[in-house]
């Protein structure tokens, strides 16, 4: 009888975070990026003002969850995070990784499915925090590249969507693509959730047995140099995009070990 209510609790619980996450969506669109926008500044201290105020209703998102019994966390390494120019690369196992990660850097782009920028509970933070729409594969890279060298952050899942379980990590090549081409700093970050839960696979109601628990790992910046001196470029970023997708699933393999 006890779990069976703290199954229905986790189930309200979940649906009401997300109820209002998008609430928070619309109110960000309606009334506070109209604000912001209204005050004086360039373009750049628009887009920081925007980042700042998404990271800040990501860190209450997520502590909202954590807070209604959802999920717990642990990061590892955050320190090594938060630096201008840094290209964060990382797994996509859950629909919260991005959430989370934004809700721990205070300032940070990232690349977006173009669909999202017509959805009126994305619209607003899309828009205002300067993120970068996927629908023109060369100009996201050249984008990416842009602003990195402007000495912005910017996060990355070279899957380019949510992994699914039990299946092996396929690496799309515009995250290598980018890394070599802004030589910037690339610092890799593990994400791990035990129990499984919110994958491809799987819809927001099919909660697990218990509250999950979602982990960060942030890895030591990866060395560019043997890479960058390869010739064809080309050839560069198939190595290093193999590089990084045998990196991550031996990272996997360790916190699934330990994980069970």
């Amino acid at each position: 009888m006890r779990k069976k209510i703290n199954a229905t609790w986790r189930l309200f619980a979940t649906g009401f975070s997300f109820f209002c996450f998008g609430l928070g969506g619309l109110v960000l669109w309606l009334v506070i990026f109209p604000v912001l926008s209204a005050l004086p500044g360039r373009r750049l201290q628009k887009i920081s003002r925007g980042q700042r105020v998404v990271h800040y209703s990501f860190y209450i998102f997520i502590g909202l969850m954590h807070r209604l019994g959802v999920m717990t966390y642990e990061i590892v390494g955050l320190e090594k995070l938060n630096r201008p120019g840094q290209l964060i690369v990382a797994n996509h196992p859950t629909l919260v990784d991005i959430v989370f990660l934004i809700s721990r850097i205070e300032q940070a782009s990232c690349i977006v499915k173009e669909k999202l920028w017509h959805n009126p509970f994305t619209r607003g933070p899309i828009v205002n925090a300067g993120y970068i729409s996927n629908g023109d594969p060369e100009k996201m890279i050249a984008d990416c590249v842009a602003w990195l060298h402007s000495g912005g952050s910017l996060i990355i899942f070279p899957e380019g969507t949510r992994s699914v379980p039990g299946r092996p990590y396929r690496f799309q090549r515009g995250a290598a693509a980018i890394a070599l081409q802004a030589n910037k700093i690339v610092t890799p970050v593990t994400l791990s959730c035990y129990p499984s839960t919110l994958t491809k696979a799987e819809s927001w109601y099919q909660i697990p047995y218990r509250r999950f628990h979602l982990a960060m790992h942030v890895g030591d910046d990866i060395e560019l140099a043997e890479f960058t001196q390869i010739e064809p470029k080309s050839i560069a970023v198939r190595r290093f995009n193999q590089f990084l997708q045998d990196y991550f699933t031996h990272q996997r393999e360790i916190y699934e070990y330990y994980g069970k």
